[in-house]
């Protein structure tokens, strides 16, 4: 049996389904910004591409967390 997604990742189902791209996609816009802190990150993917705070947030989490 595996165990079930935690964390950020646990939103990436819904974000596929809601904003109809895949992760890597949004992973790829993140990385191709010129912002590099996580705040800024967040209100820029809820302005610029309509996403909720808390798919925002796990998106850069995640993201932010892969490049340490």
């Amino acid at each position: 049996m595996t165990e079930p997604v935690k964390g950020p990742a646990s939103y990436f189902p819904s974000i596929e389904k809601k904003y109809g791209h895949p992760i890597a996609h949004w992973k790829d816009l993140i990385r191709a910004s010129p912002l590099t802190k996580h705040g800024e990150l967040v209100t820029w993917l809820k302005t610029e591409h309509g996403l909720g705070h808390g798919h925002a947030n796990a998106l850069v989490a995640h993201t932010l967390a892969e490049s340490r």
